[in-house]
């Protein structure tokens, strides 16, 4: 897509986010049920991925996550141009904050906010920037006008800062020592560097160490922050800060944390981030799971 066709989509969603907002969650809701039926290749990922992770369901109960996935992803995309562009009253009425006595204790201090790839992750980070200065990472995109929409939205409160993941933890390493809380998402598959093999869902994973290697260089405490969609909006909820974490086995440390990933997802199913390839990084024998 040519990036005036970019801009051009960008200022159309930007209006559409001023709607009421049971009139953006119909149309969120219309629009995931449009992708499922239309966009068969990441209908097929997640169905791999459900496939793989919850063997013992039946056929019926993996569907209706599926579908329900693509709802709720299509529904957070809408949003998403509210969380960039709205002003804060709005933002805060439309994504309540729960916990957050769990954060206290660390403010100023190192503290990592673990953040799993929920549909809710911009709701969450950018309702984090209205209690708190922040920091998290992103990818470059293909268009740098929706780069730089991105970018602006995210960071527009509270001096918010966005770190690109192609420089490394460095900088994250340096801000976390500061004080700055860093909203971390550590569970996509970014292939084998730095990463272990570690169960999801029963599935060897590759999964980043990032998070109990900044724990233990820095000695942040590990607090997540996981954001839930609701039928009105969203809810941020800090969970306690994790006790005696990294410790000294970093694949133990790494398997917690996806443990702790697997039990919110069992919360929500539909809401976590199936349409993402999480295991095309196979260890060494093992078959390419996704359709080529």
């Amino acid at each position: 897509m040519s990036e005036a066709l970019v801009r051009l989509a960008l200022r159309i969603l930007r209006a559409l986010a001023r709607l009421p907002y049971p009139v953006l969650r119909r149309l969120g809701d219309g629009a995931g049920l449009l992708a499922w039926a239309l966009a068969a290749p990441r209908r097929r990922v997640a169905r791999t991925n459900l496939r793989l992770c919850f063997p013992g369901w039946s056929e019926a109960r993996r569907r209706a996550v599926e579908r329900g996935h693509f709802r709720c992803f299509m529904r957070s995309f809408f949003d998403r141009f509210v969380f960039w562009y709205a002003p804060a009253g709005r933002i805060r009425a439309l994504c309540r904050v729960e916990g957050i006595e769990h954060f206290e204790p660390h403010r100023g201090r190192p503290a990592i906010l673990l953040a799993p790839h929920f549909v809710g992750l911009d709701a969450g980070g950018i309702r984090l920037l209205l209690e708190t200065p922040g920091v998290s990472m992103y990818a470059a995109q293909k268009s740098r006008a929706l780069t730089e929409a991105m970018t602006r939205g995210r960071t527009r409160f509270n001096g918010g800062r966005m770190l690109l993941r192609t420089d490394g933890l460095r900088p994250a390493v340096g801000l976390l020592r500061e004080g700055v809380p860093f909203y971390f998402l550590p569970d996509m598959d970014l292939g084998a560097r730095d990463a272990l093999f570690v169960p999801f869902f029963g599935v060897r994973a590759a999964t980043v160490t990032s998070v109990a290697r900044l724990a233990r260089i820095t000695g942040a405490a590990v607090v997540p922050l996981v954001t839930r969609m609701t039928d009105d909006g969203y809810v941020a909820r800090f969970y306690p800060a994790w006790e005696d974490f990294p410790g000294d086995d970093l694949e133990a440390a790494t398997r917690r944390m996806n443990a702790f990933i697997e039990e919110r997802v069992l919360e929500m199913p539909e809401q976590y981030l199936w349409s993402h390839k999480r295991f095309k990084t196979r260890p060494p024998g093992e078959p390419y799971p996704y359709a080529r």
